[in-house]
């Protein structure tokens, strides 16, 4: 889009948060370039800086605000545009100005498809614009500038219709709206077409999704059908809602080597008077049910979770319980956090907080536990074989990252590879993060399938 210097405007994009809001940076990026815009090197060059906001933790939100400050100056100067995008700017809307009167535009993740006449508005006299109507086709966007060119997310679903009592996404993503299984294999199908092997599917709850076409084809299906496309290697999905998590699932995990052997199960606290106060909708043992179809299948599936510590109420016993859980379920990983008041959310009515103190003290406990446990665990895969997909590199040392198809990371050595590339290593040191290999000649590797490895 030319202006009246007859310059190309250009953009830089800043994202914060899920793989969600990284998948929605894409589809703004691609949405900028068919306006005309360049991609600029830095926020230092662009005409226009967009933040992509997160909103589930009040620490996101200040490292948004204290970003923004950094464009103050020219903004008020004239010589940049800010926009704020994403679930803050849905929660906040234009308290934004408020805080920070030299933005321009604030716009929720669900009006990216209207950018394009939001910038319009920008352009033709207007000092402030919002967008914060919900579109029920925000996950699908004409044109995406993907940032991976081996990996690909794909939206399924959008929103969340579960009422967790801590949690903005209801508010800031809107209720569930899932996606046709036509529509998602044509774009999977795109997308192999185009070169990339591994595809993750996304949603809030990706496992709530309903197909809302006639053929009223399960999420279980849906995974089953995505992996058969011919030319893809890898597929994987997140997040998965604990409540909606079926034997089905399982099953198409055992019969598609395609389909990744790893399920990332958010538990929050292992405490049943903890998990009712979060409205969580199942208990400690409803949710171990769980973890049991997933230790019972054919293929080793890696597990992860998210916890959250400190919310109002926990108890000394309660977050004990939660150590407990992790013990029964030897996770492979997990993202904690402590408790973070957000607007709007039942939670903020709740009696008996948590001193910030405690909180820290709890998830430090947390934090030391869960890396015991992954050391143990990722110490048995000494000697294992995978297949990895080469995913990075540093040069200074020699080293290349790959990823199992069960989520481990593996750093090993070698002369050269090619990123997006499938290799064989046989693994021969474990930290409690990430594992150091050695590269396999083809001949000497297993020749098992991709993805059938036991790893443990």
């Amino acid at each position: 889009m030319d202006t009246c210097d007859n310059r190309t405007r250009t953009f830089y994009i800043e994202t914060f948060g899920c793989q969600m809001n990284v998948h929605d940076s894409e589809k703004v990026a691609g949405l900028l370039l068919a306006q005309g815009y360049d991609a600029a090197a830095s926020s230092e060059e662009a005409d226009l800086v967009v933040l992509n906001t997160c909103a589930i933790r009040d620490k996101a939100e200040q490292k948004v605000f204290s970003r923004l400050g950094h464009f103050k100056a020219d903004a008020l100067a004239g010589k940049k545009t800010v926009a704020v995008l994403g679930c803050m700017a849905q929660l906040e809307g234009e308290k934004i100005f408020a805080q920070a009167p030299y933005v321009h535009l604030v716009a929720g993740s669900a009006s990216y498809r209207k950018l394009p006449s939001l910038l319009v508005q920008l352009e033709t006299g207007n000092q402030r614009v919002t967008g914060l109507e919900y579109d029920d086709q925000a996950f699908e966007t004409e044109f995406t500038r993907r940032n991976n060119p081996f990996r690909a997310y794909l939206t399924i679903i959008e929103g969340c219709d579960k009422a967790c009592a801590y949690c903005v996404v209801p508010f800031t993503r809107g209720p569930e709206r899932s996606r046709t299984n036509a529509s998602i294999l044509a774009e999977a199908r795109r997308l192999v077409a185009e070169g990339y092997t591994e595809i993750q599917l996304l949603g809030q709850n990706v496992n709530s999704y309903r197909d809302p076409s006639p053929h009223r084809m399960s999420f279980a299906e849906l995974l089953a059908a995505v992996a058969e496309i011919p030319g893809l290697r890898r597929v994987r999905f997140t997040t998965s809602h604990p409540r909606d998590f079926t034997r089905e699932i399982v099953d198409a995990i055992d019969s598609h080597p395609t389909l990744c052997n790893h399920v990332h199960l958010p538990v929050q606290s292992g405490s049943n008077q903890v998990l009712a106060r979060m409205a969580r909708e199942y208990t400690r043992e409803e949710y171990l049910e769980k973890i049991a179809l997933i230790r019972s299948a054919r293929r080793a599936i890696s597990l992860t979770t998210d916890i959250i510590v400190g919310f109002p109420g926990e108890t000394e016993a309660d977050f004990e319980e939660t150590l407990t859980l992790l013990d029964t379920t030897q996770y492979d990983g997990m993202f904690s956090f402590t408790y973070s008041p957000r607007p709007n959310t039942p939670a903020l009515r709740l009696d008996d907080q948590v001193p910030e103190e405690e909180k820290r003290r709890r998830i430090i406990a947390l934090q030391a536990w869960q890396r015991e446990i992954q050391l143990a665990r990722n110490q048995k895969l000494v000697g294992k074989q995978f297949e990895l997909l080469v995913e990075g590199e540093n040069r200074k040392r020699g080293q290349y990252t790959g990823r199992t198809t069960n989520n481990r990371v593996v750093n090993f050595a070698s002369a050269e590879e090619k990123l997006g590339s499938y290799v064989p290593i046989r693994v021969t040191g474990a930290g409690p993060h990430s594992l150091v290999g050695e590269r396999l000649a083809m001949s000497v590797a297993s020749q098992r399938s991709p993805g059938t490895e036991r790893g443990e």
